[in-house]
C-alpha cells in the first residue's frame, strides 16, 4: 500500500476530528460491534467518506470508524473490518491498522468470531490469543514493495501478542469470574467454512481455534511496532466427530451472548494501561 494513500486518508481524517489522539486502537469482529455503546462518542466517521478506505460488505459489519473515550482513555475504533475474501488485496485489510497508527495509536486490540478446534472449548466461550498461524499463504500483507516508514522489511513475529497483556486480560477475567481460555488461532482464506477433515487438519497444527481475519492486521501492526492484543468468541465448534452445520444467525447469537465478558475484558484492560 502507497505510502502517499496512507497519508491522505489519515490527513482527511485530522481535519474531521479537530485534533483528537487516538491512544487505542480497536477492531471489532463479526457480532461484537456493542463495544461502541460504551464509548462516550465524541466523532464518527463512514468508512466511504474516507479517501482509501475499504467498504466493509459483510452483514453485522457497520462500516465506522468511532473516535471517542472508553474507560478514560482515547481510542478510535473500527466498527466492521475488512476481509480477504471480500475480494480486497492483503494491503488494503491492514490499510486501516496503518492508519490508525498515523492517527497516534500505540496499542492495537482487535476481536473476532472464530470455530473452537479444541474440545475442551464451548459455544461463547472467550479465548486470549497466545499465537497465531497464517494459511493466508501466498497472501500476506507485507508483500510487495518495501515501504522503510512502515517499519522493518523481515518484522520479527516472535512475540506477536504481548505477554503483560496477556496476563492482565486473564487476571481481569478472573477477577470478575469470567471463564477464559488461552490459545493459538489459525486463519484461513474463507469464506467457506471448514470440512471435517480440515477440522482434523487444523487442530493437528496445533490450532485452538480457526476464522477469516485477525492475522493480517496483527502482522502489520507488528512491522508498525504496535502492542498487540487478540481476543476470540467461539461461535460455532469445529470437531469433526460432532460437527453440525454452522448458521450464521447462530453465530451471531453466540457472539452477542459472549459479548458483554468481552466488552469488560477489553474495558478493564484500556483502563489498566
Amino acid at each position: 500500500m502507497p505510502l502517499q494513500e496512507i497519508e491522505n486518508a489519515s490527513q482527511y481524517i485530522k481535519t474531521q476530528i479537530n485534533g483528537f489522539i487516538p491512544d487505542f486502537g480497536i477492531i471489532l469482529g463479526t457480532g461484537l460491534g456493542s463495544l461502541v455503546n460504551e464509548i462516550d462518542i465524541e466523532y464518527t466517521l463512514p468508512y466511504h467518506e474516507i479517501p482509501g478506505f475499504p467498504i466493509s460488505t459483510v452483514e453485522s459489519h457497520s462500516g465506522k470508524l468511532i473516535f471517542g473515550t472508553l474507560s478514560n482513555k482515547k481510542v478510535v475504533c473500527m466498527q466492521g473490518r475488512f476481509h480477504y475474501y471480500e475480494g480486497y488485496s492483503m494491503p488494503q485489510v491492514a490499510f486501516p491498522v496503518r492508519v490508525m497508527k498515523w492517527l497516534g495509536i500505540h496499542t492495537l486490540l482487535v476481536s473476532n468470531a472464530c470455530g473452537g478446534l479444541n474440545p475442551e472449548f464451548k459455544i461463547s466461550d472467550l479465548m486470549i490469543i497466545t499465537d497465531h498461524i497464517s494459511l493466508f499463504l501466498p497472501q500476506n500483507p507485507l508483500t510487495g514493495t518495501h515501504v522503510p516508514e512502515f517499519g522493518d522489511r523481515f518484522p520479527d513475529m516472535c512475540d506477536v501478542y504481548e505477554a503483560q497483556l496477556i496476563q492482565r486480560a486473564y487476571a481481569i477475567a478472573q477477577q470478575h469470574d469470567l471463564p477464559i481460555h488461552q490459545g493459538v488461532y489459525v486463519s484461513v482464506t474463507g469464506p467457506q467454512l471448514e470440512t471435517r477433515a480440515e477440522y482434523r487438519l487444523l487442530r493437528q497444527l496445533g490450532a485452538d481455534v480457526v476464522g477469516m481475519s485477525t492475522v493480517p492486521e496483527i502482522i502489520a501492526a507488528r512491522q508498525m511496532n504496535l502492542r498487540c492484543f487478540g481476543l476470540s468468541v467461539i461461535t460455532d465448534l469445529g470437531i469433526p466427530e460432532t460437527l453440525q452445520k454452522a448458521e450464521f444467525s447462530k453465530i451471531i447469537a453466540a457472539a452477542a451472548q459472549a459479548e458483554p465478558g468481552m466488552t469488560l475484558i477489553l474495558k478493564e484492560l484500556i483502563k489498566g494501561l
